[in-house]
């Protein structure tokens, strides 16, 4: 067995989920066990961009002891675009 955490933070709101995970378990298959997909329906697997502490990874990766798996939320603002449009109001 190996101790991960599943982690979402939301503007209003964190969560960190503490498992204990057969070895060899995917990133995916311990999101689905933390609940959190239930808990908030905006995590849809299919379109999730994910990391072990902020490096990217694939569902499909195997956990290790100790790691924290990030669900990362879409941007809200291309932060190029958005960079673009403060330089052209001239601030």
């Amino acid at each position: 067995m190996v101790n991960v955490e599943v982690a979402y933070a939301k503007p209003e709101e964190q969560v960190i989920v503490v498992l204990q995970m057969q070895e060899g378990t995917t990133v995916e298959a311990a999101i689905k066990a933390s609940g959190l997909p239930e808990r908030f329906p905006e995590i849809v697997l299919s379109e999730l961009n994910v990391g072990i502490f902020g490096v990217a990874c694939k569902l499909d990766q195997p956990v290790r002891e100790g790691d924290r798996i990030e669900i990362y939320r879409p941007l809200v603002h291309d932060p190029k675009e958005a960079r673009r449009q403060r330089a052209l109001k001239g601030g």
